[in-house]
């Protein structure tokens, strides 16, 4: 028999339009016919393209990317020659002839655990995407789902609960009601609790019921506090853990309180777990438009060489919610907006934005671009953040509460519901260049966007046509990431007639009107990522290292000193004193002007 060493195989980037897939952990034995037998290696995987004839498109490959064409070698040793025979099937009749499987030895099934069933995350996100994935075709063959949590709950109580969530796509409605019919009747319950190895054992053997001797591959979210975390991990890798599969654990933030408090969670996940079974989820990084960052900036050549101190005047990265804390201001107390939003979701779609160019599209290639910038920026400073508390305010008859109204929290409470700061990336490409964060909560609208502001036209021919306030005539390009999705650059442009009226007008790509498809939530993206093996869009353990140690000293500072927030009404534009430390760097908030898309 021949075994095939992965130091003989070639390794490919990752690319799959929507796939299921079956996965070995360990070497498993594929029989053909026409061959001698041979061991496939760890991180072999066949790939089956969905809803298409998956014979045809059927191959082996390494490190799970799908290779269509194989070059030929000059000078083949027989076990090349072989394999160069095995990867040239192409059609189905081929396959049929040289090649079959056994199936209880060879296919392989994925189980989906969710942790914390019963939860509002799970029943809202969770669920949904998993279903939305299915309606897709984006889950593999053999799939289980399975909701735990202390909650005492039926198959059926499970099903019902989960039904009451499930939406179909809306450019895509043929046989919904059937679908979700099969969707759920792969959908089962396990009561039990987060600490008990026991009860994990138990969920074990249910597993292994619906698996039936096939290669399992087990992903556990974690849709649970963090205090629970490692309990919760520690009982599933001791129990449940697959035997012969892959194991991997979805964890959501908060990653810890401070840098510390991160430090201790992440050492004690690695005592149960290594880090390429943690997926450390943050749902922002699979919105639509900050994937497409890369592509926006990568692979368009009229934005790369601008993409730099040389143009670019500052970058603003805006979140606002029109909502207070509704009810959850007991967690929210506990960490505030800064923690919440800046150090996670804001500072991540900034090292995207900002990340130099990496070698490949592989997944470390990514995350160590991403980690180098988060390593070159400066020491935050108290005196360059504002935050702010929203209070009571009436309007239209109504009154909105203060965020100390709520039940849940304290009423002498400081924690900011609002927070603007100025960041800068000390390096070659962006010395000089303020990075301004805003976010915050029972603001004016709900919005999440990107904003470039370039520079001046030096010695503009048209400055006496904008007047005085040259920021009227500055070149903008703008990335909404939701709602309504849409990028759009602001150019000045003549309005037509016989003077010389000049108007700042949009080009716009909104994709509502340009593509008739429906986005996928965030988290649909984030779970195929995760059962397919793909980190790029998760955080590894040193990018969060860098992302604490630039905010807990400043968070640090605030609480010791007990600065009072500044207050602002509900459903205001927030605190003044985010527009005098933009002031401060001459910079303008770009969302305050009229945008012409919006």
């Amino acid at each position: 028999m021949s075994t095939f060493s992965s130091m003989h195989s070639p390794s490919y980037s990752h690319s799959f339009i929507c796939s299921s897939s079956i996965n070995e952990k360990k070497n498993q034995r594929f029989v053909f016919s026409s061959f001698p037998r041979f061991s496939v290696p760890a991180n072999a995987k066949v790939f089956l393209q969905c809803q298409a004839n998956s014979h045809q498109n059927a191959v082996l490959m390494q490190d799970g990317a799908v290779a269509t064409k194989v070059s030929p070698v000059e000078k083949e040793t027989p076990i090349e020659k072989l394999k160069s025979e095995l990867l040239s099937v192409t059609s189905s009749n081929e396959w049929d002839e040289k090649a079959s499987f056994d199936i209880n030895e060879n296919e392989s099934t994925v189980s989906i655990t969710v942790v914390g069933a019963s939860g509002d995350l799970a029943k809202k996100k969770i669920f949904p995407a998993l279903f939305a994935l299915y309606y897709e075709g984006c889950l593999p063959k053999h799939f289980t789902v399975y909701g735990y949590a202390r909650s005492k709950m039926t198959d059926a109580e499970l099903r019902n609960m989960v039904s009451k969530t499930l939406t179909c796509r809306i450019d895509k409605r043929e046989n919904c009601g059937e679908k979700m019919e099969e969707f759920l009747k792969r959908c089962f319950y396990h009561s039990g609790q987060y600490d008990s190895e026991e009860n994990f054992a138990q969920l074990d053997k249910k597993l292994k019921e619906h698996e039936g001797g096939k290669v399992s591959n087990r992903l556990f979210y974690l849709s649970i506090p963090p205090n629970i975390f490692i309990d919760a991990v520690k009982c599933a890798s001791s129990s449940a853990s697959s035997g012969n599969g892959w194991t991997r654990v979805i964890v959501e933030k908060p990653f810890g309180r401070d840098s510390d408090s991160s430090a201790a969670l992440t050492k004690a996940l690695k005592q149960y777990l290594t880090e390429d079974q943690i997926f450390r989820i943050d749902h922002y990084l699979g919105k639509e438009l900050v994937e497409n960052l890369s592509v926006l900036r990568f692979s368009n050549l009229i934005f790369e060489p601008l993409w730099s101190r040389q143009y670019i005047r500052n970058v603003q990265l805006i979140f606002s919610e029109d909502f207070g804390t509704e009810g959850r201001g007991g967690y929210f107390d506990h960490y505030g907006i800064i923690r919440d939003i800046m150090q996670n979701h804001l500072l991540q779609i900034l090292a995207l934005f900002a990340m130099e160019t990496p070698v490949s599209l592989d997944a470390e290639d990514i995350r160590n671009e991403k980690v180098k910038v988060l390593r070159s920026m400066r020491p935050l400073r108290l005196e360059d953040v504002v935050i702010g508390q929203y209070k009571s305010h009436s309007k239209g008859g109504v009154t909105y509460p203060a965020y100390t109204d709520d039940k849940t929290v304290p009423k002498d409470s400081l924690t900011p519901t609002f927070a603007a700061a100025a960041l800068f990336i000390d390096n070659a490409r962006w010395d000089g260049v303020p990075f301004l964060m805003k976010a915050g909560k029972a603001l004016h609208n709900k919005r999440a966007e990107i904003r470039v502001q370039f520079r001046h036209v030096p010695g503009n021919l048209y400055n006496r046509n904008f007047g005085t306030d040259l920021d009227q005539a500055t070149n903008e390009l703008v990335i909404r990431v939701q709602p309504d999705e849409a990028i759009y650059l602001k150019i000045n442009n003549k309005v037509p007639g016989l003077g010389m009226r000049l108007d700042l007008s949009n080009l716009n790509l909104h994709y509502a009107a340009r593509y008739s498809k429906e986005i996928p939530d965030a988290y649909e993206r984030l779970l195929l990522d995760a059962i397919e093996g793909e980190r790029r869009l998760f955080i590894r353990s040193d990018e969060l290292d860098a992302a604490c140690s630039l905010f807990t000293p400043v968070l640090a500072e605030l609480e010791e000193k007990k600065i009072m927030p500044e207050y602002y009404p509900y459903g205001s534009r927030g605190p003044v004193g985010a527009h005098y430390l933009a002031a401060r760097y001459n910079v303008r908030w770009g969302d305050l002007g009229l945008d012409q898309s919006t």
